[in-house]
């Protein structure tokens, strides 16, 4: 009955529209009572749950995010994405993919990116005679690569969630190849879309521009050079690479570019202190919520329930995958990772996946369940800028979907894609 209480708790709240946070905090609090514990039980889990020095990473790699963003980084790095590849077929599109990737690489989240991106391509796109649908999805699609880059704060938050069992380095390193290839993808299903509306190509502007613009964007993108190269090489852990994420881009941003102002400095502060707060308050709740998972056995019940229908490893990574799909078109990354991971990651350990590249599963899942209604939080922020229903741009979304759905499935069903980074440097 318990468990019964928990889970209708939890959907109904999500049903009636109640934030994440809450409804996860009210079916938890409901099943203490029905159980008769005493309420400090949830404070402790809660406290317990964000003392983790790990997760030190968090506010720095988002505060690093925000510095990047406000800093002139984007700017920056379009110049030099539409340099590169601005000629091509569907030139616009193109470069939006190429800055929209490497942007994720700087801000390590995919809202942010399409935030700064859209906010300057789509409109631009648009004015060139692109379509809203084909700016916007290009966009959106885009900037999901940021969720698995090494600034990503969700790297850090599925380390708690899987319980230690894959580490942040891992985690940096298996994630490189599925971003280069979902990039790749991205690339294909732009200029394919870009063919078949006939949109024109630009003019190459000679190579001292491509190595200009190089030049100007090169200092921003270097953070990720850094952090990879310091992790590998044993001068700071996962968790201090965020500091220096942070002390490089102030130092970028105000005595290199000097693009950053006082005002905006105090701006990306306010945005991090509070983004902050709302990502440990969910890894607090959840913690709450993931005693519950362990101390039913939800995990096995689950695993028990998916043998029933089949024993095929391959089969029961595809229904994971859905199920992960459809969780997420409802809940944001935070949340989808923290209740998700603790109960089909000894599912999957079950039928021979590793836990790392479980982790680069569930980030692709969460992150095209942000592209997907009826939370979508890029879609709906794309939407919003190049001026579109959310509708119309569905009705072209297929192919983009196509692109991130066989990057993921590579992933799931061919481990060396994820695993062979980490394997080369941890043996």
């Amino acid at each position: 009955m318990a468990l019964i209480i928990l889970s209708c708790v939890f959907l109904g709240a999500l049903i009636l529209g109640v934030p994440v946070l809450f409804a996860i905090g009210l079916s938890a609090v409901a099943t203490i009572f029905y159980e008769g514990l005493p309420m400090a039980v949830v404070f402790q889990k809660m406290t317990g749950g964000m003392q983790v020095f790990t997760f030190l990473a968090i506010p720095f790699f988002i505060f690093a995010g925000e510095l990047m963003l406000l800093g002139g980084i984007a700017d920056r790095i379009v110049n030099f994405a539409k340099a590169m590849v601005g000629h091509w077929r569907g030139g616009l599109g193109m470069s939006n993919v190429v800055a929209c990737t490497l942007f994720g690489g700087v801000s390590g989240s995919p809202v942010a990116d399409v935030s700064a991106m859209g906010g300057v391509l789509i409109p631009a796109m648009k004015r060139e005679g692109y379509d809203a649908d084909y700016a916007v999805n290009v966009t959106t699609h885009a900037s999901l690569v940021g969720a698995l880059m090494p600034t990503s704060h969700n790297i850090i938050i599925y380390t708690l969630a899987c319980g230690g069992m894959a580490s942040v380095t891992s985690l940096i390193l298996a994630g490189i190849v599925p971003a280069i290839i979902l990039m790749i993808c991205n690339l294909g299903a732009a200029y394919y879309m870009a063919v078949r509306r006939g949109y024109g190509r630009g003019v190459f502007p000679g190579w001292p521009t491509v190595w200009r613009t190089a030049a100007a964007a090169v200092p921003g993108l270097f953070v990720v050079v850094i952090i990879v190269s310091g992790i590998l090489s044993g001068v700071f852990t996962a968790t201090e690479s965020a500091s220096i994420a942070v002390l490089y881009a102030l130092c970028l941003t105000v005595l290199v570019y000097r693009s950053l102002t006082f005002p905006q400095f105090v701006a990306a502060l306010a945005h991090a202190v509070k983004k902050t707060g709302v990502v440990l308050a969910l890894i607090g709740i959840s913690a709450t919520f993931g005693y519950f998972i362990a101390y039913y056995q939800i995990a096995e019940l689950t695993g028990q329930m998916l043998s029933t229908i089949s024993e095929s490893p391959w089969m029961i990574f595809l229904m994971i995958n859905i199920i992960l799909f459809l969780l997420g078109t409802f809940l944001d990354m935070a949340p989808t990772i923290l209740v998700c991971t603790p109960i089909f990651l000894p599912i999957a350990m079950k039928y021979g996946m590793d836990p790392t590249q479980f982790g680069i599963m569930i980030l692709l899942n969460c992150a095209l369940g942000l592209n997907t209604p009826p939370v979508g939080t890029t879609q709906f922020i794309g939407c919003a800028i190049g001026e579109i229903s959310v509708e119309k741009v569905m009705r072209t979304i297929w192919l983009f979907y196509l692109a991130l759905a066989v990057v993921m499935f590579a992933v799931t069903f061919i481990p060396e894609i994820s695993m062979t980074l980490p394997r080369l440097f941890h043996g």
